[in-house]
C-alpha cells in the first residue's frame, strides 16, 4: 500500500456518474483497457490500495486506485480513483509528483513545489501525452458507462484542474 499526500497532486480531474453505484470495476477495467489499447510507449498500470497519510493507513483509511506510470518520467504518476458515493460513482484521476528521497531533499533548497522546470522540451511533451492518454482513457470509460445508463456524456466537464489543463 502506498501513501499519496495532497501536496504531491499537481493536476486532477473528476466527476460523478449518477446512479453508477457498484460499477467501479467496469471503470477500472475499461480505463486500463483503453490505456493499453492506445499503445502508448512504456505505460505501466496496476491496481493498488492507497492512503492519504501514514495515520490514515494505520487507521484503515484506504481506497483502490489504478496507478499509471511511465518509467522514463518516474517522479510523475497518475492515480485513477473510482468509488461509490451514495447512489453515484465518483470517478477521478490525480497527477502526482513524487520525487525520490534524494530529489525531495534537494527540493528543500529550491522555491518550486514541483520540478516541471527540470524537464527538457521532449520530456514535457512526453508528460503531456502520457497524462492526455490517461485522461482520455478515463473519459472514454466514463462515457461508456454513462451510455449504458442512458445518460448524456456530452455534459462531462473535460478539462483538468492544474498546471497542464488537459481536455
Amino acid at each position: 500500500m502506498a501513501i499519496v499526500t495532497k501536496e504531491q497532486v499537481i493536476d486532477s480531474w473528476g466527476m460523478l456518474i449518477e446512479n453508477g453505484q457498484g460499477k467501479s470495476n467496469e471503470i477500472f477495467q475499461d480505463t486500463e483497457d483503453f490505456i493499453k489499447g492506445s499503445k502508448a510507449p512504456s505505460l505501466r498500470t496496476k491496481k493498488e490500495k492507497m492512503a492519504p497519510s501514514v495515520v490514515g493507513s494505520i487507521l484503515g483509511t484506504k481506497r483502490d486506485f489504478l496507478i499509471v506510470r511511465d518509467p522514463s518520467l518516474s517522479p510523475y504518476q497518475i492515480f485513477v480513483g473510482v468509488r461509490d458515493y451514495g447512489d453515484n460513482l465518483d470517478v477521478s484521476w490525480y497527477l502526482t509528483y513524487r520525487p525520490s528521497f534524494f530529489k525531495a531533499l534537494l527540493s528543500l533548497f529550491r522555491s518550486s513545489a514541483f520540478a516541471l522546470s527540470e524537464l527538457d522540451l521532449f520530456e514535457q511533451a512526453d508528460l503531456r501525452a502520457y497524462v492526455t492518454v490517461c485522461h482520455h482513457s478515463t473519459l472514454k470509460a466514463a462515457e461508456k458507462l454513462m451510455q449504458g445508463l442512458n445518460q448524456d456524456p456530452s455534459k462531462i466537464d473535460r478539462k483538468s484542474k492544474g498546471f497542464l489543463g488537459i481536455s
